[in-house]
């Protein structure tokens, strides 16, 4: 009996050594992963506070053809415009899409006075396309064109109210962001 209790005990102590070594080693992997993190963390920039100009700032010229033809530039942003702009394949965008079209279509002065930008190649942008069409001048453009820079934008979906002289009065990139001062 006293063998079977060393031999036991043995055992035990050894299952305790392994379970203390193995602690050990997942411990300095942990610490190990969290080095990593936390350079990754360091490394990847931080996500921008403003997709669009904030309020206050003013849009550049631009000049850009609709889809269904008819050219659109700053001077044509008569009285208070509602600007969205969009990109295919964005989460963020098909979550923002229909709650912008429709603020878009209870927007005092109708689809004169909202502006949407689709970001992509054509084919790609063929379902926000549709859906904005009936409630919007719709532009779009390749990465890299002129309309969306014009606004300062650098995320999707990017949206304001813009005055006639072109200040924006209102960004977000959220329906909310511009939709709490519209009046609508």
């Amino acid at each position: 009996m006293t063998v079977f209790l060393t031999v036991l005990c043995a055992l035990v102590g050894a299952l305790c050594l392994l379970n203390i070594l193995l602690t050990v080693g997942v411990i300095r992997r942990l610490k190990e992963h969290t080095e990593t993190i936390g350079h990754l963390r360091s490394t990847v920039p931080a996500l921008p506070e403003q997709v669009i100009l904030p309020a206050g700032e003013e849009v550049a010229d631009f000049s850009a053809e609709t889809v269904d033809g008819t050219t659109v530039n700053r001077a044509d942003l008569e009285g208070e415009t509602l600007v969205g702009v969009f990109s295919p394949g964005c989460p963020a965008c098909t979550e923002q899409l229909p709650r912008f079209t429709d603020l878009a279509a209870s927007f005092p002065g109708g689809r004169d006075r909202v502006l949407a930008v689709v970001v992509g190649e054509a084919a790609d942008a063929a379902h926000e396309i549709a859906q904005l069409t009936p409630v919007a001048r719709v532009v779009q453009e390749e990465h890299g064109g002129t309309t969306a820079p014009a606004f300062g934008v650098n995320g999707f979906p990017a949206m304001a109210r813009v005055d006639a002289t072109g200040r924006v009065l209102a960004s977000g990139y959220s329906v909310e962001a511009v939709e709490a001062l519209s009046g609508v």
